[in-house]
């Protein structure tokens, strides 16, 4: 953000992380691990800039802060879950994810939010490859989720066992496609599809980085173009081991210098600069300069 840009409204998040997972066997679906990292943490990190992050489930190690909540009773479904994380909510918009969601990033999450900001409508909601609607990948508008909660728990003496369609269903919602982000972990299946994905190539080296900050607790966002272009240059102008021996040199001083993007940017433009300055002299040792014109050559036997 510069001095110019006014700073991003705030929002909340609601992530609904209970649930039996029949489908994967009664397993622990959000401490199931894709990319090295529990599918919770994943969503987490999609919502880092929070103002508060409600998490619905009981609680757990968790790679950042939240705050817990329980469905009453616990087990009464999504809807009695959401208005136990809504408790808790005190921005005007919230953000509502399960936590299942491999691909998700706060880019997505931006993108809901800046549209329903927008607009007029009480939500805005991704759709799947299929066209259908994921009212769990959603920014809302948190009167008209309260006041909806209000109107069904008035008929029916309360939210739990309700489906979340009796509240979405009541709301003017706007729709996004995108099948990448709103890919969610039901079956076993689902998760291999997402582990593998991660592995291919047009996304691998994303996905590892991303896994290195949130298993260091960086959050930084670092040209990664930059720093692989050094380590090319290191390896080809140097030798094959200074390739990530200066990368390691270069975050180091970056850190001394402040940690920001231009420190890492600043610390590997030096860096660069000098592993092209060896291998030019390289090749300037190995084609000696010819005598200048007119100039004798040396006959001179060395004193001996």
């Amino acid at each position: 953000m510069t001095e110019n840009q006014p700073p991003a409204a705030a929002y909340d998040a609601v992530v609904l992380a209970g649930g039996a997972a029949r489908r994967l066997g009664g397993a622990d679906k959000p401490a199931v691990r894709v990319g090295g990292r529990p599918l919770l943490d994943r969503v987490l990190a999609a919502c880092a800039d929070a103002r508060t992050t409600v998490v619905v489930a009981r609680p757990r190690p968790t790679a950042r802060p939240v705050t817990w909540a329980r469905e009453a009773p616990p087990g009464g479904g999504p809807l009695a879950a959401l208005d136990a994380g809504l408790r808790h909510v005190t921005a005007e918009h919230v953000v509502l994810l399960s936590a299942d969601l491999p691909f998700l990033d706060g880019r997505t999450v931006a993108a809901l939010l800046d549209t329903l900001r927008r607009g007029r409508a009480d939500g805005v909601l991704l759709s799947d490859s299929d066209g259908r609607d994921q009212p769990l990948v959603a920014a809302y508008r948190t009167p008209s989720l309260r006041r909806e909660l209000t109107a069904l728990s008035a008929a029916h003496g309360g939210t739990a066992g309700l489906p979340l369609r009796r509240l979405t269903g009541a709301l003017d919602l706007l729709r996004i496609s995108d099948p990448v982000a709103s890919f969610d972990c039901d079956t076993w299946d689902d998760i291999a599809t997402a582990r593998a994905r991660i592995r291919e190539h047009g996304h691998v080296l994303d996905e590892w980085i991303s896994a290195v900050k949130d298993e260091l607790g960086i959050d930084l966002d670092v040209d990664t173009g930059v720093l692989l272009d050094l380590a090319r240059d290191a390896a080809h102008g140097v030798a094959r081991p200074a390739a990530p021996l200066t990368t390691f040199l270069v975050g180091f001083a970056a850190a001394r210098a402040g940690g920001d993007a231009d420190a890492v940017a600043e610390a590997a433009r030096k860096a660069v600069a000098l592993a092209n300055r060896w291998a030019e002299e390289e090749t300037q040792d190995a084609k000696p300069a010819a005598p200048a014109s007119g100039a004798a050559p040396e006959t001179r036997t060395d004193a001996g």
